[in-house]
C-alpha cells in the first residue's frame, strides 16, 4: 500500500515524470542508461525520469500493465499523456518532456 502511496504521489505533480519500467536482466533496458542520462543533462528540472524494476514492483507492473521492458509512461498531474514499449531516442524523449513541462 506504501508503494501505491509513492508512485501516486510522483506522477500527481505538474511537472512531466518519465516513468522507465525497467528490469536488471534487460539489455535493452542497460542500453538506455546513457540515453536517459542525456535526457536529464538536456531537461533539467522540466521533467523528471524514474525508473521503475518491475520485478521489484510486480503490483505495480501489473496494474500498468507493462507486458514488455523498457516500458516508458510519462504522466503529468496523474494522467498519462505518452506510453511506448522498447528503446526511444534521447530526442524523442528530450522534447517530450520539454513539450510538456
Amino acid at each position: 500500500m506504501e508503494q501505491k502511496m509513492k508512485f501516486s504521489d510522483l506522477i500527481n505533480g505538474s511537472t512531466p515524470v518519465l516513468v522507465d519500467f525497467t528490469a536488471t536482466w534487460c539489455g535493452p533496458c542497460k542500453a538506455m542508461a546513457p540515453i536517459l542520462d542525456e535526457v536529464v543533462a538536456k531537461v533539467g528540472d522540466k521533467g523528471k525520469i524514474v525508473k521503475i524494476d518491475i520485478d521489484a514492483n510486480q503490483a505495480l507492473a501489473e496494474k500498468m500493465g507493462i507486458q514488455a521492458v523498457p516500458t516508458f509512461v510519462l504522466f503529468k498531474n496523474g494522467e498519462i499523456l505518452w506510453r511506448a514499449a522498447g528503446m526511444q531516442t534521447a530526442h524523442t524523449l528530450t522534447n517530450l518532456l520539454e513539450e510538456h513541462a
